[in-house]
């Protein structure tokens, strides 16, 4: 029997109250107070470019280079070269020009199933294990954990996370990097300057099916209810960190897999950080923010 026009509207205006309240419930039965890390006793250790061990450094320890950029790669044995031939360029003319800049470029094998790790070790060898560290985890841990595992490795001053695939020129860095200046003061040496895509939507749009797309402002609008509104593109590869920051956020992950860029963030609260955030973009900006198209 078919339900009266009002009936029917109250019904349908319950159902994102009903989602609302599941959503809740399940944070709240599987959400733990401090999540539990575990590193396998293989991933103490990387590979110099002599193929000897040597232990990894921690997050806590003092750090020793200007940047650190963090690269989580599953199966990218086609893709990776691309990415690290344009990153390492960049990172060495910039090191010439100013001496005192220096980096790292640790890439996180997130248990692969090809070359990934014998690609990475070329580049290793080529600028050295103190430039160059691949990282290989015993089994998939997903982007989450990947990121973590090589941000609590990293020795930057600042931390940059990298996707493997090159999306972003990694040029624009210099960008990321001013929005992270333009910050300052950092409360608690702790901030985050994070890239956007949000500019090339509308052209995305047109290359999806309309399920797709209203599965993505779907899942958009979620994000933005839940954990995260000032950031306009929580899924940008692109973000840099202080190294405060960066080891109170990964300190503080309870998702390791895809969910991880804005789940982090809404496990730990703006206030409780007394953190800043800059979400850099072109098109409509918010006011304020520095903008750049990736």
């Amino acid at each position: 029997m078919a339900l009266p026009l009002p009936a029917a509207a109250a019904a349908l205006a319950a159902l994102p109250v009903l989602l609302f309240g599941l959503i809740c419930m399940i944070a709240h039965v599987t959400a733990r107070k401090i999540p539990a890390f575990h590193r396998y006793e293989e991933e103490k250790f990387f590979l110099n470019a002599e193929g000897r061990k040597e232990s990894v450094p921690s997050i806590d320890d003092p750090a020793t280079k200007e940047l650190s950029v963090v690269v989580p790669s599953y199966n990218e044995e086609d893709r990776l070269p691309l990415m690290m031939d344009e990153a390492l360029d960049y990172l060495e003319k910039r090191q010439k020009q100013d001496p005192s800049f220096t980096y790292e470029v640790i890439v996180v094998n997130d248990g692969s199933k090809d070359q990934t790790t014998k690609v990475a070790m070329k580049y290793c060898e080529k600028y050295g294990s103190d430039k160059v560290r691949v990282l290989s985890l015993v089994k998939n841990r997903g982007k989450g954990g990947a990121v973590r595992m090589g941000v609590f490795i990293s020795r930057g001053k600042k931390i940059l996370m990298a996707d493997a695939d090159g999306a972003t020129k990694f040029a624009d860095i210099e960008k990321v990097e001013e929005g992270l200046e333009n910050l300052q003061p950092w409360p608690n040496q702790m901030a985050i300057s994070c890239g956007s895509r949000a500019h090339l939507e509308k052209d995305s749009i047109a290359k999806r099916s309309y399920f797709r797309t209203l599965l993505m402002y779907g899942f958009h609008f979620l994000v933005w209810f839940l954990c995260v509104k000032e950031i306009r593109d929580t899924q940008c590869g692109f973000k840099l960190l202080t190294r405060k920051a960066a080891s109170e956020t990964f300190s503080a992950l309870h998702i390791e897999r895809w969910l991880i860029t804005y789940l982090s963030k809404g496990a730990l609260g703006t206030e409780s950080l007394s953190w800043k955030l800059n979400s850099l973009h072109s098109g409509q900006p918010a006011p304020n923010i520095p903008t750049f198209k990736s």
